[in-house]
C-alpha cells in the first residue's frame, strides 16, 4: 500500500524535517504487559517493610501483600473515620481491593500473614465482650419475665396494673443485647451482609483469599444478582432491613471493606454479573494484576525478620483496637497543600474522561479515581499516625504517596477492563496499530485508514475514537493543517506514528 506524505509546520517539529516532537515511549495497548509493580515505598515504613518481607519470604509479587495491607488498614478504620478533602467534599475511607493471580501462587499464605493481626484483635474484642453480652442477655430475660408477670396480673379493673404492665413491656423491649464484635467475614450472602452491617453499627469487612463472594453476588443461591448492599456499603449510604415481626433496623451510614485475592477468571465472572457495570459495581474496585513469579522463585528465600513481623503485628493491632473502640467517627482533614494536589489530580483526569480519550471507555472507574486516591491517602495517614491520626491533617506528602499508589491501580484498572473485554474502541485501536506496524507509514490521514479498513469502520468519522486512544497513549501525534479560507474541502489532519513504528530511514 502507498501511504501519502504530508507537510508538517516547522513549529511542531524537532529532529529530522517534518517529524513531530516525541517525549515519551507509547503506553502499550496490551496493558497487561509492562504493568507497574506495587510501590511499597509509598506505604508508611512499617507497612512497606512488612509487605517487602512477606513478598520475599513467600516469593510472591509485592502487589499481593500490598493490596492485602490496604484491605487490612481499611478494615481497621472504615466506619470510624471519614476524610474531608475540602468543605462540602467528604469521602468514606473504606476500600474495595481485588488482586488476581493464577492457582499455586501462595495467595492464601500471604493473606493469612497479612490479616492475622486483624483477626487476633477481633478474637480479643469478642472475648472482652462476652461478660457484657451475657449480663445483657440475663437482664433482658429478667425484663421479659417481669413483663409477662405484669401482663398476667394486669386487669382492666385496675388501670394502674395496666400501666405497670405497659411499662414493664417497654423495659423489656428497650433492653438491648450488644452484638458479638465482628470485624471480618469470609463469604456472606447480601442479605446476611445487610443484617451484619446493621448489627455491627455500619462497619464490616469481607476478606477472602478466593472469589466465592463474587459468585454469591451473581446469584449462586438466589438465582438473581443482588449487590445493592455492596454499592451502599462502598458509598457510606444509609442501610435498613426489616425483620419479620420486628421493627425496622437501620444504620445511617454503612461502610463495607472488600479485600479479595482471586484467580483471573473471577474478574471475568465479576464483569458478567447483570448490570454490574451500569450500576457502578465494577467501578468501585481497585484492581491489581500482579505478574506471577511461578518458575522464577528462589527456593532459599529469606524468612520474614522477627522484628519486622513484630512491628507489623503491634502497629496493626493498635490501629484496629483504637478505631474499634471509638464511640463516634474521627474526622480526618486535608491540608491546603493536599487539597491543591487533589485539585490538580481532578484537573489532570477530567480531559481523559471524554469519549474516545484514554479513560473514556471506563468512566465508571476513572470518574471515581480521585475519590479513591483520597481514600488511600486517609488509609496511609492513619497507618502513619495510628491512634493519633485525627490530631494531624493529611499532608501533601501523604497525598503524593497515595497518588503513586493510585496511579498503580489506574494502570491495572486499564489492564483489567481490557482483560474483562469491556472496550470495543480499544479493539479498534489495536487494529489500527497492527496496520501501522505492518505498513510503517511516515504519516497518514483518516482517509488512508478508511481505504485499508472500510469494512470495519464504514466512515472516516468512525475511526476517530480509535485514533484518539492511540494519540492519548502516545502512539500518534496529530498535526492539524494551517487554517485556510476559500472554496474546496478543508485539508485533513495528519497523524505521525511514534518513531518506533516508522521505517528506520524516516526516524528522527
Amino acid at each position: 500500500m502507498t501511504t501519502h506524505l504530508h507537510a508538517v509546520p516547522d513549529t511542531a517539529t524537532t529532529g529530522s524535517p517534518g517529524a513531530p516532537r516525541w517525549d515519551d515511549e507509547p503506553i502499550p495497548l496490551d496493558s497487561v504487559r509492562g504493568l507497574p509493580t506495587f510501590p511499597t515505598d509509598a506505604l508508611p515504613t512499617w507497612l512497606g517493610e512488612m509487605v517487602d518481607a512477606v513478598a520475599e519470604a513467600t516469593q510472591t509479587p509485592a502487589d499481593l501483600a500490598g493490596c492485602v495491607a490496604l484491605a487490612a488498614t481499611s478494615t481497621a478504620i472504615s466506619g470510624r473515620t471519614s476524610v474531608q478533602i475540602r468543605p462540602g467534599y467528604t469521602e468514606p475511607t473504606n476500600l474495595f481491593v481485588i488482586a488476581a493471580l493464577p492457582p499455586g501462587t501462595r495467595k492464601s499464605e500471604v493473606f493469612r500473614v497479612m490479616t492475622s493481626p486483624v483477626l487476633a484483635v477481633e478474637k480479643a474484642l469478642t472475648e472482652a465482650a462476652e461478660p457484657k453480652i451475657e449480663a445483657a442477655q440475663l437482664a433482658k430475660r429478667i425484663a421479659e419475665r417481669e413483663a409477662r408477670e405484669a401482663e398476667e396480673k394486669a386487669t382492666t379493673d385496675d388501670p394502674s396494673s395496666v400501666d405497670d404492665a405497659t411499662e414493664a413491656a417497654l423495659r423489656a423491649q428497650r433492653a438491648e443485647v450488644p452484638a458479638k464484635p465482628k470485624l471480618v467475614v469470609n463469604n456472606i450472602t447480601p442479605e446476611k451482609a445487610t443484617a451484619r452491617l446493621i448489627e455491627q453499627g455500619g462497619r464490616l469487612a469481607v476478606l477472602a483469599p478466593e472469589g466465592g463472594i463474587v459468585s454469591i453476588i451473581a446469584g449462586r443461591y438466589s438465582g438473581v444478582p443482588n449487590y445493592d448492599v455492596f454499592l451502599s456499603g462502598h458509598a457510606g449510604e444509609p442501610l435498613d432491613s426489616e425483620r419479620q415481626g420486628r421493627e425496622e433496623l437501620r444504620v445511617d451510614a454503612a461502610h463495607l471493606t472488600l479485600g479479595l485475592v482471586v484467580q483471573p477468571v473471577v474478574l471475568k465472572n465479576l464483569a458478567a454479573i447483570t448490570d454490574a457495570r451500569d450500576k457502578g459495581l465494577l467501578g468501585r474496585f481497585l484492581y491489581a494484576l500482579p505478574t506471577s513469579t511461578l518458575g522464577f522463585r528462589n527456593t532459599h528465600a529469606d524468612p520474614i525478620p522477627p522484628e519486622t513481623a513484630t512491628d507489623y503485628d503491634t502497629r496493626m493491632r493498635t490501629l484496629v483496637h483504637h478505631y474499634a473502640g471509638l464511640s463516634k467517627p474521627a474526622a480526618l482533614t486535608f491540608t491546603t497543600e493536599a487539597n491543591d494536589a487533589m485539585h490538580a489530580l481532578q484537573a489532570d483526569i477530567e480531559p481523559h474522561l471524554r469519549p474516545g480519550a484514554a479513560y473514556g471507555h471506563m468512566t465508571d472507574w476513572a470518574g471515581k479515581y480521585p475519590g479513591a486516591t483520597a481514600r488511600i491517602a486517609a488509609n496511609l495517614h492513619t497507618a502513619q499516625h495510628l491512634d493519633h491520626a485525627a490530631e494531624h491533617a493529611i499532608t501533601g506528602e501523604t497525598f503524593a504517596a497515595a497518588r503513586r499508589i493510585g496511579e498503580y491501580f489506574l494502570a491495572h484498572a486499564l489492564a483489567t477492563y481490557d482483560h474483562m473485554g469491556t472496550d470495543a474502541t480499544l479493539d479498534d485501536a489495536r487494529t489500527l496499530l497492527d496496520w501501522i506496524e505492518r505498513t510503517r507509514p511516515t504519516c497518514f490521514t483518516r482517509r488512508d485508514v478508511l481505504n485499508a479498513h472500510r469494512r470495519r469502520f464504514g466512515t472516516a468519522a468512525a475511526i476517530d475514537p480509535a485514533l484518539s486512544v492511540l494519540e492519548d497513549r502516545g502512539h500518534l501525534i496529530r498535526v492539524d493543517p494551517p487554517a485556510r479560507s476559500g472554496p474546496g474541502r478543508k485539508p485533513s489532519a495528519t497523524y505521525w506514528p511514534h518513531p518506533c513504528y516508522r521505517a528506520p530511514q524516516d526516524r528522527a
